[in-house]
């Protein structure tokens, strides 16, 4: 018998390689599987400016980072055309009053000096087509986008809201791969937390957040489809070597750790010279 309901990943047209270079932005859900993705030797920025939550704002990180002419910060990182994940975590944007322009961050200002706005289906669309517009002409058919929607609720929208909110996102979506269909991906991170895992254990004391399990979760569904054979190979190799080097020893002077500490750096330098 079968007992939950295994959410289907369609497999994307790109596969990713091992040491790839990698942006994300978007949602606090960005910044975990970002983290995640450091953790295993790929070459990713996440948030470089902080992170984003609505469309209009993971626009303005790209804009940033793309258009005119980048951040010199990031000129290494702009080298090789990327794979770009943007997680959507809602459709709620703050304007501030006196300018009319939406704000990626209040900064504890009085809530008085802004105006609260729900972005339209449309209004998603056409904020994340120009920011996709911007790759294509930096990197044309060469650059990648997974959308990915926040499994993350907003008690503070109401849950009936919250869920309104993530249907403009993902309608939104859906129009975009049909308006970039050479470029554009979803991965169904939303409906694997709200569908496959459907049970409070996977979610932080909060009940709102998904936990380090449902994040561990979602990471091998993502390596399950969206990784090449040569990346797995080199994270099956990768993890011995993670694993010695995040032990915690009882005596961390000792000549012995110092020596098994060496070889595990040692080891790591050789893998990952293999790969690059």
């Amino acid at each position: 018998m079968e007992f939950r309901t295994v959410v289907d990943i369609p497999k994307p047209k790109f596969q990713i390689d091992p040491l790839e270079n990698l942006l994300f932005v978007g949602s606090c859900f960005a910044d975990g599987i970002g983290q995640r993705f450091k953790e295993e030797h790929f070459r990713v920025t996440v948030n470089p400016f902080g992170t984003m939550y609505n469309p209009a704002s993971v626009v303005h990180t790209l804009q940033k980072l793309y258009s005119p002419v980048p951040s010199s910060r990031f000129n290494t990182y702009l080298g090789s055309p990327p794979i770009i994940f943007l997680t959507l975590g809602t459709n709620h944007v703050y304007r501030l009053r006196t300018t009319g322009e939406i704000v990626d961050n209040c900064q504890k200002r009085p809530q008085r000096l802004f105006i609260e706005e729900q972005l339209t289906v449309q209004d998603c669309v056409d904020y994340l087509s120009s920011g996709i517009e911007l790759l294509l002409q930096r990197w044309e058919d060469r650059v990648q986008v997974v959308f990915t929607v926040s499994p993350i609720r907003y008690a503070k929208y109401g849950f009936h809201g919250s869920q309104l909110s993530k249907a403009t996102l993902l309608l939104a979506v859906e129009e975009l791969q049909k308006i970039f269909p050479n470029c554009v991906t979803y991965f169904p991170a939303y409906e694997i937390v709200c569908d496959e895992l459907r049970d409070y254990r996977f979610y932080q004391p909060d009940m709102l957040h998904p936990s380090p399990q449902a994040v561990e979760y979602i990471w091998e569904r993502l390596v399950e489809v969206y990784f090449s054979h040569e990346a797995k190979q080199f994270l099956k190799e990768w993890q011995p070597i993670k694993k010695a080097l995040q032990h915690k020893p009882f005596h961390p002077e000792s000549e012995a750790y110092q020596q098994f500490l060496a070889d595990a750096k040692q080891r790591e330098q050789e893998l990952l010279e293999r790969y690059l």
